[in-house]
This record gives C-alpha cells, sequence and structure tokens, in this order.
C-alpha cells in the first residue's frame, strides 16, 4: 500500500474518453494492488506454478491500475512476494527504485511505523506534462 500511494504511475488507468486516450490517477486505497486473498497458502511445489500464474495476469488498463502483488506462505516464518507490473508503468530502470521501496515500507512495517520518504522530486504525471510539452501538438 505504502509504495502504491507513493507512486502515482502505480495507480493509473488509461481511459478512453470520446475515442481520445486519457490518464486517470486514482486516489490510493488498501489493498488496491491484490490479485485475491492477501496472503496465499503454497507448498514449495506449487510455488512456480503460483508465479507463472501471477506473472501471466492480463491487465485491463482501463479499469485496473497496472500493478499485482501477492503474498505466498510457504511455512511457518517463509514467505514469497511476487510481484507484477505493467510496461506501461514499469521498465527495466524502475526496478532498483521499486525494490528499494518496497524494503523501506517493508522495513518501516516491521518496526510498526509508516515509511519516512523522501519526497519524490516528479511524479508520472509531471513527466507526462513535460513530454508533451517537450514534443509538440500531437498533430504536429
Amino acid at each position: 500500500d505504502d509504495v502504491v500511494a507513493r507512486h502515482e504511475s502505480l495507480r493509473t488507468v488509461f481511459i478512453d474518453i470520446d475515442g481520445i486516450p486519457a490518464q486517470r490517477i486514482l486516489p490510493a486505497e488498501p489493498g488496491m494492488w491484490r490479485c485475491g486473498e492477501p496472503v496465499i497458502e503454497v507448498t514449495e511445489q506449487r510455488l512456480a506454478d503460483e508465479l507463472t500464474a501471477l506473472a501471466g495476469y492480463r491487465f485491463d488498463l482501463a479499469t485496473e491500475i497496472p500493478i499485482r502483488a501477492q503474498l505466498y506462505t510457504l511455512g511457518p516464518d517463509r514467505y514469497v512476494l511476487g510481484i507484477v507490473v505493467h510496461h506501461i508503468a514499469f521498465d527495466g530502470w524502475s526496478l532498483a527504485p521499486m525494490v528499494r521501496d518496497v524494503g523501506v515500507a517493508y522495513a518501516a512495517r516491521v518496526n510498526r511505523h509508516e515509511p519516512r520518504w523522501v519526497g519524490l522530486p516528479v511524479q508520472y504525471a509531471d513527466y507526462s506534462l513535460w513530454q508533451r510539452e517537450y514534443l509538440g501538438d500531437l498533430e504536429d
């Protein structure tokens, strides 16, 4: 929840308004990234199948945010977190910040407090506006 709330790109849906694509940033809501149950109990043998199914998740970007995650438990104190993000909101450069932010959020929540984030200099919408200004009129 903390990471999704921090990054607008992970809360953006892509809608059609009279044939024109548009972005809509949704307000952060608890669990909006979940695929189903908060924690799924699996065996070691079934874990690969579960992660493969998660990796094959098909997003409906008009109605769903572009991230899904699932926490699996293999037994007492053994957990695996699977995360799948659509390429529209995530690329190779995004991996390091995502891992860092998940780690910061996890460490904070283990210690029973909210993450103490350093503010982001820009959000995805800022980049989109800059890109439109930089590239000029869409009809040009």
